[in-house]
């Protein structure tokens, strides 16, 4: 019964044209199907952490590698997970010169205090044996020095259901681009990344919008509560419509429903359950 589905962010923070749009499709599906292929022998919390990582890694993601740059000039990176099983919960926000965020965020999950941020974080981080790193790549100075003005939307996650019935999320930002230093994304939260023993869910899109949406945490309580994954999406995205909340959410419940939804074009994301494949078109 083992599913799993990821999202890369939105396709309108890059170039739209065919050549990215097909890079981003065979990337999520070679990473997509990589992790399933983990998952057959790994739980759902390991799967999540190895499926983000690669996502982590891959420059078309603004995540890790690739990360957006912030007003002052730095990269700053925030990223957690959450077993829902346990309904732990650990991340890190605003962390600096690290590869793997979400690797991080897993070792946090061991301690008392499972949410660090800024140098605390990257502190953390350095003690726990993650070098110096530089996720800074040419095209991100380039359009940083540039100012673009195009939006920059971008998060990656995965929900993993394992062979147990188990479920976990995991989920990394890079920030948005120009943003003020010290600006708390939501994918630390339980707004943007939330699990319990019947649903996971993690998000992408404007992380401002999907706080005041509380849309993880909304999503995973109404399936909690009885609605059907279709039906908790519908009611939470139609909660967003008031303001135009811009926002992505891909999901699994417990009985091996996989769902994905955005509130604008297009989010870009890749499901696999070892025999059918999805990805965005």
């Amino acid at each position: 019964m083992s599913k799993i589905i990821i999202h890369g962010g939105f396709f309108s923070e890059s170039s739209t044209n065919n050549e990215t749009k097909l890079a981003k499709q065979q990337a999520l599906l070679r990473i997509v199907k990589d992790s399933y292929d983990y998952l057959k022998t790994h739980t759902a919390l390991e799967t999540v952490v190895y499926a983000v990582s690669l996502l982590e890694d891959d420059e078309l993601f603004n995540a890790g590698i690739g990360s957006q740059i912030q007003a002052d000039g730095k990269i700053r990176m925030s990223a957690s997970l959450m077993d829902g099983s346990t309904m732990k919960m650990s991340g890190v926000i605003n962390i600096e010169e690290v590869k793997n965020p979400v690797q991080v965020a897993q070792i946090l999950l061991n301690y008392d205090d499972k949410v660090l941020g800024g140098s605390g974080a990257t502190n953390f981080a350095r003690a726990n044996g993650f070098k110096q790193f530089s996720t800074e790549i040419p095209q991100r100075r380039s359009e940083y020095e540039a100012k673009l003005a195009a939006t920059r939307i971008g998060t990656v996650g995965c929900v993993a259901l394992d062979e147990n019935g188990k479920i976990a999320v995991a989920t990394s930002t890079g920030g948005k681009g120009f943003e003020i230093p010290g600006r708390i994304s939501d994918s630390a939260t339980v707004a943007g990344n939330y699990a319990n023993e019947f649903c996971g869910v993690s998000l992408t899109g404007v992380g401002e919008d999907i706080v005041s949406g509380a849309v993880a945490a909304k999503i995973v309580t109404r399936v909690t509560d009885g609605f059907t994954l279709e039906k908790a999406f519908e009611k939470t995205f139609n909660e967003l419509k008031p303001f135009d909340g811009f926002a992505g959410a891909i999901a699994i419940d417990n009985k091996g429903n996989v769902y994905h939804q955005d509130s604008h074009p297009s989010m870009v994301f890749a499901s696999f359950d070892g025999e059918k494949e999805e990805v965005f078109n």
